[in-house]
């Protein structure tokens, strides 16, 4: 396994065949280890697995957990090699921002709603760094987890939109034993709050009964909200539904429901896909 620092010897590197990249900030765990895997499979023994680790300080905005962002150099370069990975690539921010930050990627109106309007500017900030990314690495297929799926829908947005040469891979979300999805934040949690935690998969469970037993888009939101609301120590950002595109969330049919929670320090994300019967 190869470690590249600088992003002139990064470009300067042609894969001989495909090469699959998974993006990530480091603080590795096994979804990271997921996305590994699955990127083998898909370039096979003579493609090349690239992973990137790198805390992108132009997706947190003032105030939010940039300097405090869990880095575990040592055991990420472990996980990568524990799972065949052919180059690492950590550029510094000085180097990979050489050009400066005068030219980003506007994420479209997707880009203000839910996690965007919570977050203002933090898909602007995601999307340039992974288009900076994809320009540099030069990938036949990019790898994101399903966990962030507004981010996910929005990658892929802009890689059809302007006609990246790669193919976007959504791989689904890995879950810790009582369901709650996986995510480096998750070790911001006390062990109160880890508890506190699990109301998340929780509501997931019941909006998806809700959905089972023939419920309305309105009442399986409300199941969720109900079960998040009798945990003290969550604070709900936001339950939705909406289509599996980010469009309007349909009357029946596939839909997907997303959860934002704020529980202790870190802020939480979850969504699921759903069935809504024909009213």
């Amino acid at each position: 396994m190869r470690v590249v620092e600088n992003v002139a010897e990064m470009q300067a590197d042609v894969p001989p065949g495909d090469r699959a990249v998974v993006m990530t900030m480091g603080a590795l765990h096994a979804g990271h280890a997921e996305l590994m895997t699955r990127a083998r499979e898909i370039v096979g023994p003579t493609g090349e697995v690239a992973v990137s680790i790198f805390v992108n300080p132009t997706q947190f905005a003032p105030g939010e957990d940039y300097q405090r962002y869990p880095r575990t150099w040592e055991v990420d370069l472990g996980i990568c090699r524990e799972r065949g990975v052919d180059i690492v690539f950590s550029p510094t921010a000085e180097d990979l921002y050489s050009g400066g930050m005068d030219i980003t990627i506007d994420p479209g109106p997707l880009g203000t709603v839910l996690e965007g309007a919570v977050r203002p500017g933090h898909f602007r900030g995601v999307l340039t760094v992974v288009a900076k990314l994809m320009n540099i690495m030069r990938p036949t297929s990019a790898l994101f987890g399903e966990k962030d799926y507004q981010q996910l829908a929005l990658i892929r947005n802009m890689v059809d939109t302007l006609d990246f040469p790669l193919t976007v891979v959504g791989v689904p979300t890995v879950r810790e034993s009582d369901g709650l999805a996986m995510s480096s934040r998750n070790t911001y949690l006390s062990e109160e709050e880890r508890r506190t935690a699990a109301a998340i998969p929780a509501a997931i469970s019941a909006a998806t009964q809700a959905a089972a037993s023939g419920a309305s888009a309105g009442d399986v939101i409300a199941a969720a909200e109900e079960v998040l609301a009798a945990q003290e120590g969550v604070e709900t950002d936001y339950v939705a539904i909406t289509d599996p595109d980010f469009g309007p969330a349909p009357s029946e049919g596939p839909a997907r429901l997303l959860i934002a929670a704020k529980i202790g320090p870190p802020r939480l994300l979850d969504n699921v896909a759903i069935v809504l019967a024909p009213r």
